[in-house]
């Protein structure tokens, strides 16, 4: 599991360590021997942190509405991953879509429960994962995509100017699809 440094929440890091935790198990049992599994892979929670509050501070002022976002890699998906900070259960929602802001990009999540954890959401980014060859190249590439998305407006508008094919890669994007400037 890779969490920034700067994260310092105990909360945050109890519920990554969980979840990755949960998805281990599911791989060892549930997945176990299937032919879309990619053996030199496995399950990874990637930088995983609070998401921007527009309320109190979402630790110590309104915990039950912190959500932390990031990317797990596992050896049948790469998904963009939220879960709330306090476990919630809401299975009703599982196969719900909604569009969310992960920095400076709009993506569809599905909603997700699983008995052990509760409820999250995830948006497939790989499936199946066998592009990557290392658990290092896929941990880069989940990297590298928070990394970008997680870029301030100025940054981010620098940045794409030399490689815009790059971005429109990491962000599923076709190269002939552009931006408006």
């Amino acid at each position: 599991m890779t969490l920034p440094h700067d994260a310092g929440h105990d909360e945050l890091t109890l519920r990554t360590r969980a979840f990755e935790a949960l998805f281990d198990g599911i791989a060892h049992a549930r997945m176990a021997g299937l032919p879309f599994m990619n053996n030199a892979l496995r399950v990874e929670a990637v930088d995983f942190r609070l998401e921007p509050s527009r309320g109190p501070h979402p630790v110590q002022g309104a915990p039950e509405s912190a959500h932390a976002a990031g990317v797990l890699v596992t050896p049948w998906f790469m998904n963009l991953v939220r879960f709330p900070l306090v476990r919630r259960d809401m299975p009703a929602r599982v196969g719900t879509m909604r569009v969310r802001k992960v920095g400076h990009e709009q993506f569809t999540f599905t909603g997700a429960h699983e008995d052990s954890f509760g409820s999250f959401e995830a948006c497939s980014l790989f499936s199946p994962v066998f592009e990557f060859g290392t658990q290092a190249d896929a941990i880069a590439t989940a990297s590298a995509l928070l990394a970008q998305l997680r870029q301030p407006v100025v940054a981010r508008a620098e940045a794409e100017a030399p490689a815009p094919a790059r971005r429109n890669f990491l962000l599923g994007r076709g190269a002939t699809q552009r931006q408006a400037p």
